[in-house]
């Protein structure tokens, strides 16, 4: 009744930024990912008759206000695995949390799967997939590997993610310039409930099936151009959305702006790199693997980049036999 998981983050190319059910955390679209073989979440689970409640360490921190979501997820497993006993669970990021750097992703989806195998559950990558979303919608994405869709569905057991292509299908990097460390004001979850008060919210809508199957096609055809003006106008129409909604959401700090305006004169200088950003202010920018050490020599040299993260295309979620504790 122990198992221990570990999950890597993922970066959505194109984003799921709104819910058509909140309880079910169905997304308003589809969406487009790679998972992040630097980012990732380390979790241990083990069911025990000795323990009266749950007991959560994040990050070496014991979690002492009341349930959360982590039990909350804890339940739908003893759910299904037909059981009432209670868990210790120790979760630890490599990665600082809540900087939009989906921390929640990596988080739920190996806490899903190291769950799921402590309570002796035979659950397939769909269903892992679909449990995993009910904790964090993003994190079903990093239940598979590499390049991931995950198709909105219009149900529960139709909204889940799968691989498009594996890891060794391309060769691009991301290089994470960490901006921020500081948690955001707005968390993605309170962010997505004011999607739809943005004026732009339904046209976005209209249009981002398009963007799903051209990415698609980039993506198969390793078209690096089309790819990268596609994942940075679809970055600014997230942020659009955020900065139109009702309150106004302003993920962007000075520093997040300058990386901006960086990268497209390096692009102008023949350094080919794009940029995207989720809800957060730290930008990924991506470039050819043959280009990633230039890129990240450059990254280092700016001011107000605290750190570089420099990423390839990540597994999905796997067990694995070093405990926590």
């Amino acid at each position: 009744m122990k198992a221990t998981a570990k999950a890597y983050s993922n970066i959505a190319f194109i984003k799921y930024w709104g819910k058509t059910d909140e309880y079910l955390r169905l997304p308003a679209n589809s969406s487009v990912s790679m998972n992040l073989d630097s980012l990732y979440t380390t979790t241990t689970v083990e069911f025990s008759r000795n323990l009266k409640s749950d007991e959560i360490t994040l990050d070496g921190t014991k979690l002492d206000n009341g349930p959360g979501r982590i039990s909350t997820h804890l339940d739908r497993v003893r759910a299904l695995a037909g059981i009432d006993t209670r868990a210790r669970v120790s979760t630890q990021n490599n990665f600082p949390a809540s900087t939009g750097l989906a921390s929640s992703a990596s988080g739920f989806a190996a806490l899903t799967l190291a769950a799921a195998k402590a309570a002796e559950l035979n659950l397939s990558e769909k269903e892992l997939s679909i449990l995993a979303r009910l904790g964090s919608g993003s994190a079903c994405r990093s239940i598979p590997a590499g390049f991931v869709e995950w198709s909105k569905g219009g149900s529960s057991e139709s909204s889940h993610a799968v691989s498009l292509f594996g890891p060794d299908h391309w060769n691009i990097a991301d290089a994470v310039a960490v901006v921020s460390r500081g948690a955001k004001t707005t968390g993605s979850t309170a962010g997505q409930k004011l999607a739809a008060s943005s004026p732009f919210f339904r046209a976005r809508l209209e249009s981002v099936g398009k963007k799903i199957d051209n990415i698609k096609k980039y993506l198969a055809e390793k078209d690096f151009t089309a790819f990268g003006e596609l994942l940075e106008s679809e970055a600014l129409e997230l942020h659009a959305i955020a900065l139109t909604s009702t309150p106004a959401l302003i993920y962007w700090q000075p520093e997040t702006l300058a990386l901006i305006k960086l990268v497209q004169q390096w692009r102008n200088r023949g350094l080919e790199c794009y940029f995207t950003i989720d809800a957060g202010p730290n930008v990924h920018i991506f470039t050819e693997g043959k280009n990633r050490d230039a890129l990240v020599a450059k990254l280092k040299e700016i001011d107000g980049v605290e750190n570089v993260i420099a990423n390839r295309p990540g597994k999905g979620a796997e067990s694995i036999d070093t405990h926590l504790f």
